[in-house]
């Protein structure tokens, strides 16, 4: 773990964004409709937001969700994700977030719609070549890149489905798992075993990124059990009221 934490707040609107960023937050998570987890913000949102928090000298990962519920999608809803995914690029956001899920088989849980990551993957990398062009020669290599992050879907797949999982977002490309390391109902305490077993077995190949109970007061604790640089939350800063 470095000496600097880099806390990740989760935003929902633009709302609370320039308090986050006064109060330390270096990346913001960029969504919609927390009371379902978080759905894709509006064109309007990430344009702002992205404005704001370059100004500010941090970063923004916009969640590409079309709606609450399963993270089982249709063609038709990964098509819009695939649109969503481009819109928010071309705002200027630093990354984006999803998470894509099937059903299993032997009709036991879920695993990663692969076919789904892949498809948006394209997506992804598409938009990265259109940045390469657009900011050729100006001196800003960093403003090509586009981070994804496979958000907190990965905590539907059960233990074995999920090291296959690290395999493969990483062989693809993905740079972080958005995880609580556990069911929603334990705290992130009661989740750190399982959460130094993914990092331990990500190996440096994929950033195992916790969040879901961790804050402000806790986030160092956290971040030093798990010897990890990066933490997330709602209330990772301590924003004055």
């Amino acid at each position: 773990m470095s000496n600097r934490l880099l806390r990740e707040f989760c935003a929902e609107n633009f709302t609370s964004v320039p308090a986050a960023i006064a109060a330390g937050a270096a990346r913001i998570e960029l969504c919609d409709n927390l009371a379902v987890g978080g759905t894709g913000p509006t064109v309007g949102v990430i344009q702002a937001a992205v404005a704001y928090v370059h100004e500010h000298g941090a970063r923004v990962m916009t969640m590409i969700r079309p709606r609450g519920g399963d993270f089982v999608y249709t063609d038709d809803e990964l098509r819009m994700m695939s649109t969503d995914l481009e819109q928010a690029c071309r705002c200027g956001t630093d990354g984006v977030v999803f998470g894509c899920l099937k059903e299993r088989e032997d009709g036991q849980g879920y695993t990663v719609d692969t076919a789904a990551v892949s498809y948006l993957m394209n997506t992804v990398r598409w938009m990265r070549d259109r940045r390469s062009w657009s900011f050729a020669g100006d001196g800003s290599p960093a403003r090509s890149n586009i981070d994804v992050t496979f958000h907190m879907a990965f905590d539907e797949l059960d233990h074995d489905e999920q090291l296959h999982a690290i395999d493969f977002l990483a062989q693809e490309g993905v740079a972080r798992i958005l995880t609580h390391g556990g069911p929603k109902s334990a705290t992130i305490k009661e989740n750190l075993d399982h959460l130094r077993e993914l990092i331990a077995y990500a190996d440096g190949r994929i950033i195992i990124l916790p969040g879901a109970g961790i804050s402000y007061e806790n986030a160092l604790d956290v971040a030093h059990a798990l010897g990890v640089d990066e933490v997330h939350g709602t209330r990772i800063v301590k924003i004055e009221q």
